[in-house]
């Protein structure tokens, strides 16, 4: 009988410690919870935007969140979504054409109404030479113009456009117009006929490549120009023009500038039909606003480029 009683207790103590042994190994292997990105992963796919997370979640929960990396494809998706607002942003209506109501004189090169009694004298052309050159500069220029409702001729160089093509691409989508200037900005009167054709080609090929239209405006640096110059520049389809008021810009240095001295230059000029000569100097910048206050005051509006004839 102690026997049996023994042998009942020893299975009993074997059946217990088989048991625990069975509890322990089943809670060795519960799968682990998930990793902290698949629990980003998966709150993403089940809350479609912020708006429908709980109001009551805890900052320690958020900060987590923003600490998680984003995989790889995810981080691609959301470059692309930005790239397409980003493009989509920067679509420009078309815009419309504007009539051809002013042309230039050959004689002074002051910009004149076609018909007088019709549309005012009282204008100024407002011109930029020898760009691009800074991207921030030339934002500044194109605020102050929009601030002001004036369009102008950007004069570019071709191997600046080389340089820097999304300038250009951004003054023409701002609704300005692009000038030729020349490609390396040389005093083309000395040059050959050969030169003077490829300083003015290349740039209009340059430029159409950008913005879809090729350049109806030319300006030869200093001012400096002939027959040989002229004849080319009409024979790509572009008015020759130098200017009537110089701001004095190029006068000017880095160590000694002044934005005061730059619009009292134009204005002691001011007249019906001034081309006003500037560049993308920041002196010349900072003197925009009340340049142009200053021009407006006085009765004067400002000629689109868009308007001017190019073939008169």
């Amino acid at each position: 009988m102690t026997n049996k009683i023994k042998t009942t207790a020893v299975l009993l103590l074997a059946s217990v410690l088989a048991s625990a042994c069975s509890t322990s190994s089943d809670r060795n292997e519960v799968t682990p919870p998930p990793s902290p990105v698949s629990q980003s992963l998966e709150s993403s796919a089940a809350v479609p935007n912020s708006a429908a997370r709980p109001e009551n979640a805890t900052k320690s929960s958020s900060l987590q969140e923003q600490a998680v990396s984003v995989p790889a494809t995810a981080d691609k998706v959301t470059s692309h979504t930005q790239q397409s607002a980003k493009q989509e942003s920067r679509t420009q209506p078309q815009a419309t054409p504007v009539a051809r109501t002013y042309k230039m004189s050959p004689r002074t090169y002051d910009i004149v109404p076609i018909d007088a009694s019709k549309h005012p004298k009282e204008v100024v052309l407002l011109t930029f030479d020898d760009g691009p050159k800074d991207l921030e500069l030339n934002q500044a220029l194109l605020d102050t113009l929009d601030k002001h409702q004036a369009k102008a001729i950007f004069f570019v160089n071709g191997y600046r456009v080389k340089q820097k093509p999304d300038i250009v691409k951004l003054i023409h989508e701002r609704g300005h117009a692009i000038g030729n200037h020349s490609w390396d900005h040389i005093d083309l009167k000395k040059q050959t006929k050969e030169k003077i054709a490829q300083q003015l080609e290349d740039v209009q090929d340059a430029v159409k490549a950008i913005t879809g239209e090729a350049p109806v405006f030319f300006r030869p640096p200093f001012g400096s120009g002939n027959d040989e110059v002229r004849a080319k520049s009409k024979e790509l389809g572009m008015l020759y023009m130098t200017w009537s008021n110089g701001s004095k810009d190029w006068e000017m240095t880095v160590k000694r500038n002044s934005a005061q001295e730059v619009t009292a230059n134009v204005i002691g000029q001011l007249r019906p039909g001034s081309n006003i000569l500037m560049h993308e100097l920041p002196w010349t910048a900072e003197a925009l606003d009340d340049m142009l206050s200053q021009i407006k005051k006085r009765g004067y509006g400002f000629v689109d480029p868009h308007a001017i004839d190019p073939s008169l």
